[in-house]
């Protein structure tokens, strides 16, 4: 129960008024449900009992009773609309700030905090996780005020007869203790349950992200079967709360109804002897049935506990994460458009050095190749410039503006063009125009709606080549000081990829331009190379120097070589 305080208190942080107003309605309502009870009272005592002793009822009696019968009605139906529509704001807005909280905390968190996350666990966290804590919030207001009305009944009850009020009122610390002892039984299932409903949203994402990996090797039964188990163990959890819920509802159920048949039987003997009128019994009768529903209801709130607090844990367990240095704020900046990596150490594991020892000075204004072989480290050294991740030692100094990377795989959002390529930033026409023609993507103005197109999710209505220059296009509408380039132009055919390297050259003369490449005649339109053999710079110069005096160099350029011409030979044949 501490656990539960702990929860709403957090919860009401910033909502306590229109919580309170809920309470307020649901208090009201408690009130006037014990004054119709006794209403009821002088109904049969002085209105039905008389006319049938005594062959007549004075009209203002009448009027009376039936008048306050009925302004009692309309006063519990304001305290409903009031407690719903209050508790609907308050759940609403509590909801949406701690979906808000956690979307905020996703922003801040680095890159190498995000990589080592799972997405669709973060999206249940910002969605599933905050309804789920926030669920104990559309019954509480109800709750509290059934607390209010068992105290005003228990008072009523006992006034009325004190035999049979101490006999009701047992019944309410039952309850509750039957309620409480459901909510501890309960806990584990729900936390089980949210749990893996964060595994198995993270696992569908995943799937269906990677959907033509799937279905290109044929391993549709494999992620079928790998859902399944995830799904069954959600299933068995949820299973094991309905079943102890079904127990416990069923009791609820049972209890009152029994001892209300008690307290008529009981009653009905008191009315007999005398110690009670028919009225007050049937008040009393009454009142104990419209208390069962409400008692229900406290049920139910504390059913929803276990529930909001398993959304709640793993809300906190996200946001009370520490926000992780950006890597970016461990550049350094230079007063030009040079690039410095000086001594540069890094290692994704702690253990294995991708990157050891590299020295290298790129000066402002240039276009530099960095080349390699596969792992050598080349879009490890883009990371470092671009601040993704930070180097374990030495330093990388970078212009003021920072760098802008265009990385080989080009993630395009649902939406239009223009959104793609401003990326919410406010861009002049002219300057998007210009980013789309230095990038060769003029074929947008072919779309059919031009740079108001739907591309579609990731931009499957587009090709790899025409996302690539999109990518691109976006990076140059900044103007960036340092252009960075991971393989950006592999989808292109060679006379495109000149095209776009020599507009790079000519509309950006004093950018510095970085680029992964594997392609010989990009490698060769690159003012140095920056030679990288298992995370170390070997040789930094022009390409004809390096392929004179470094054999390795000059074997891999021919590789490179071989296998683009036999690529170039097997996309022909495909086209033709």
């Amino acid at each position: 129960m501490v656990q539960a305080f702990r929860l709403v208190r957090a919860l009401l942080q910033h909502q306590k008024r229109t919580f309170f107003i809920a309470v307020g309605g649901a208090s009201v309502f408690a009130a006037c449900t014990v004054g119709s009870a006794i209403v009821v009272r002088k109904v049969i005592d002085d209105v039905i009992t008389p006319r049938f002793e005594d062959g007549e009822v004075s009209v203002s009696t009448v009027v009376s009773v039936l008048g306050t019968l009925i302004l009692l009605g309309l006063v519990r139906a304001v305290g409903v609309v009031v407690r719903r529509t209050w508790a609907g704001r308050t759940t609403w807005r509590v909801t949406e700030r701690l979906s808000a909280e956690v979307v905020d905390r996703l922003a801040e968190q680095p890159v190498p905090w995000h990589r080592r996350q799972t997405t669709g666990d973060l999206i249940t966290r910002a969605g599933v996780d905050a309804e789920a804590a926030t669920a104990v919030l559309g019954p509480l207001p109800f709750a509290s005020g059934v607390v209010v009305l068992v105290f005003l009944s228990s008072a009523w009850l006992l006034i009325t007869d004190l035999p049979l009020g101490i006999a009701a009122v047992l019944v309410f610390p039952l309850l509750i203790a039957l309620n409480v002892g459901y909510q501890r039984r309960v806990d584990r299932y729900y936390n089980t349950a949210q749990d893996e409903l964060g595994r198995l949203s993270a696992a569908v994402h995943e799937s269906f992200d990677g959907v033509a990996g799937v279905k290109s090797f044929g391993a549709e039964h494999r992620e079928t079967e790998r859902l399944a188990v995830i799904a069954d163990r959600l299933r068995t959890a949820r299973l094991g709360a309905v079943r102890l819920r079904s127990v416990f509802e069923a009791l609820l159920d049972g209890i009152p109804s029994v001892v209300n048949i008690g307290l008529l039987v009981a009653g009905a003997f008191r009315v007999r002897s005398g110690a009670m009128t028919v009225g007050e019994l049937t008040s009393f009768i009454y009142l104990f049935t419209l208390l069962v529903f409400p008692l229900r209801l406290i049920g139910f709130t504390l059913s929803e506990l276990p529930h909001s607090l398993a959304g709640w844990t793993r809300i906190r367990s996200l946001l009370d994460q520490p926000v992780e240095a950006d890597p970016a704020l461990s550049l350094r900046h230079g007063d030009d458009n040079s690039v410095v990596l000086d001594d540069v150490h890094y290692s994704h594991d702690g253990e294995r050095e991708v990157l050891r020892g590299v020295n290298a000075r790129i000066d402002g204004g240039r276009t530099v190749a960095v080349v390699g072989a596969t792992g050598a480290g080349k879009t490890t050294l883009l990371h470092l410039v671009a601040g993704l991740i930070a180097t374990d030692r030495g330093s990388v100094t970078v212009p003021d503006g920072g760098a802008h990377i265009v990385f080989q795989e080009a993630f395009m959002l649902a939406g239009t063009v223009r959104d793609n390529v401003s990326l919410g930033a406010e861009v002049a026409p002219d300057a998007v125009e210009l980013a789309l023609q230095v990038a060769e993507a003029d074929f947008v103005h072919q779309l059919a709606e031009g740079l108001d197109t739907e591309i579609g999710e990731r931009g499957v209505g587009l090709s790899g080549g025409q996302r690539q220059r999109l990518a691109l296009a976006r990076a140059l509408v900044r103007r960036p000081s340092v252009l960075l380039l991971d393989d950006t132009t592999s989808a292109l055919d060679p006379s495109t990829e000149a095209k776009v390297i020599a507009n790079l050259r000519a509309a950006l003369s004093t950018t510095t331009v970085i680029a992964v490449a594997s392609r010989p005649s990009t490698i060769s339109l690159a003012d140095d190379v920056l030679y990288l053999v298992d995370g170390e710079v070997v040789a930094h110069g022009l390409h004809d120097e390096l392929m004179n005096a470094v054999p390795a160099y000059r074997e891999l350029i021919e590789a490179f070589e071989h296998d683009r011409a036999a690529m170039d030979a097997a996309l022909a044949e495909e086209a033709t």
